[in-house]
């Protein structure tokens, strides 16, 4: 099934494309049902797949997005309803404002370090909401959080998708997602866990804070072989005046080791109000 504008998945009917990346498209769609709009997120399944492999692959993906609706935090987009149909899997959520997080990951326009604290504090509690209910994102990155710098809107986005790309990847052996965000064991193929999604906030802290990735190689190979056996570069390397505490963090969040991460998430969140408390006051 082609997915075009008046296409239908489920109750709503498609009216525009807002955007795609590399687990699938979304639209702007409208609920037959209530008027109400809504983004909707779609990810074709594959032709390719037997009976059986659709089957599982439709079961699990539906388990994950029923524990997706189930979140309830003010920073975790809400999710409404979620479905197959057409060869293709499919999301509902909240239609968002603002724009991805990936908009401040570049000179010249990352965020001042008071605010890029208070976002990563943010998602770590978003996170620690999610972990609490057993719920492992898998796939944090600058495109799926959203953020509206005018209301001070934040919403972490994509858990239900995340779980179907990743069971895509067991199946294939090929590593989809973005794997510079993607913790060592995760691109080993160990399952991913809540410390794996630590490693993930602390990547992207680290690109908040200084335009660049922990790790950047041209050739998947040679990413592989440098999250698995390389250190990541000290945060004050490439900002001096940053705290040490700070560095101390986001370096233990992204140690090759899960044991060597932070607990859990609420703890680097309470660690990141901590610095941000004197920045602020600094500011």
């Amino acid at each position: 099934m082609q997915l075009s504008p008046d296409s239908r998945l489920g109750p709503y009917r498609l009216r525009r494309e807002l955007g795609r990346g590399s687990m699938g498209v979304v639209h702007l769609a409208v609920d037959g049902r209530s008027g109400q709009p809504v983004a909707l997120k779609s990810m074709a399944l594959g032709a390719d797949l037997s009976e059986d492999e659709h089957r599982q692959l439709k079961q699990r993906f539906l388990g994950e997005a029923e524990a997706a609706r189930r979140l309830s935090h003010p920073d975790i987009v809400q999710v409404f309803d979620a479905g197959e149909a057409g060869g293709h899997a499919w999301m509902a959520m909240e239609l968002l404002s603002g724009c991805e997080l990936g908009r401040y990951t570049r000179r010249p326009r990352l965020l001042p370090e008071p605010l890029v604290l208070q976002i990563g504090a943010r998602l770590a509690r978003a996170l620690a909401h999610a972990h609490a209910q057993g719920v492992v994102h898998r796939d944090i990155k600058p495109a799926n959080v959203m953020i509206d710098l005018a209301s001070g809107r934040l919403k972490l986005t994509d858990f239900g998708l995340a779980q179907l790309a990743d069971l895509s990847r067991t199946r294939t052996g090929v590593v989809l997602g973005t794997p510079w965000y993607m913790a060592p064991e995760q691109l080993a193929g160990a399952e991913a866990d809540a410390r794996s999604d630590l490693y993930a906030l602390g990547v992207l802290l680290f690109q908040l804070l200084t335009g660049r990735l922990p790790h950047e190689h041209h050739s998947l190979g040679e990413l592989l072989r440098a999250v698995a056996r390389e250190p990541a570069p000290d945060l004050r390397s490439l900002r001096p005046e940053l705290p040490p505490a700070l560095a101390a963090l986001v370096a233990r969040l992204l140690s090759v080791q899960p044991a060597a991460r932070p607990a859990d998430a609420l703890q680097v969140a309470e660690a990141l109000e901590r610095l941000a408390a004197p920045a602020v006051a600094g500011a």
